[in-house]
């Protein structure tokens, strides 16, 4: 990938990229649709907090994204774009909005840190033809997103084969120095992994509170889900336990204006 840095290795796995920045110009004017300039009150209650992975330190975005500074570099997971209208196939019947929802956080993270690059970890579609149902403006916001800067689709469980139309480029996994960029979780160290969509079940205030997290014990993460749709699993269960096998598991739980830093073995 041109620009990319000689220390980034992304494991494609499609023979041919597809770069970004090569949509058309006109399609700027979503991305200012889906991204309407921030007042001052609303920046002021936007909050990030430092997590450290194998030595590198990375910012825990409110909305759920990952930036790391020293690189330019966002990274988010499991958006599950397009799965109301995956559900309302089958007869379930969900507002059709998650996916201008859904792009519309991602939009309003990108303004604020002006990635070189971005990484979706997987799950960006919630079916192999979720792609298909994107409506023309939603993927002329996502091609005004790509303007400029590197993209890179993690294939995930969901998608595992992502279309050639969508901008950026396929891969499996992509490795930064000690950092290791994949969908599902191995439990290696230095790696960052999403699919799971880990949420902290809490007890504040004489009653319970349940919201997406960060699981980080300063080896490995998983990133919560962005998805507007996305559920979420527990993180005291059994499958975070494979992969964080010691002692120092922290939920970095998304609050209303900051991220809460409190103990895996505190939440139920």
């Amino acid at each position: 990938m041109p620009g990319l840095d000689p220390g980034i290795h992304v494991f494609l796995c499609v023979a041919k990229t597809w770069m970004a920045g090569h949509r058309r110009a006109e399609a700027t004017p979503s991305f200012r649709r889906l991204c309407p300039a921030m007042t001052r009150p609303a920046i002021d209650i936007i909050h990030s907090a430092a997590l450290n992975v194998v030595g590198v330190e990375l910012l825990a975005d409110l909305s759920g994204a990952l930036f790391w500074q020293e690189q330019h570099l966002l990274v988010v997971s499991d958006l599950h774009l397009e799965k109301g209208s995956s559900f309302a196939a089958r007869g379930v019947l969900l507002p059709p909005y998650d996916t201008v929802a859904t792009l519309n956080r991602l939009a309003a993270v990108i303004a604020r840190h002006d990635p070189r690059m971005v990484i979706a970890l997987g799950d960006s579609f919630h079916d192999r033809d979720a792609h298909e149902r994107l409506s023309a403006p939603d993927r002329d916001a996502l091609s005004a997103m790509q303007a400029r800067r590197d993209w890179i689709w993690i294939a995930g469980n969901h998608d595992p084969h992502l279309p050639s139309d969508l901008g950026g480029v396929v891969a499996d996994e992509v490795a930064i120095g000690n950092i290791m960029f994949r969908h599902e979780p191995t439990g290696a160290s230095g790696e960052i992994a999403g699919h799971l969509h880990p949420k902290a079940r809490i007890a504040t205030r004489g009653r319970a509170m349940e919201r997406r997290c960060f699981a980080c014990d300063g080896e490995r993460a998983v990133m919560p889900a962005f998805g507007a749709y996305t559920g979420g699993l527990s993180i005291r269960d059994p499958a975070f336990a494979k992969i964080f096998r010691t002692p120092g598991l922290m939920a970095h739980v998304l609050g209303d204006n900051r991220l809460h830093a409190i103990a895996a073995s505190r939440c139920y």
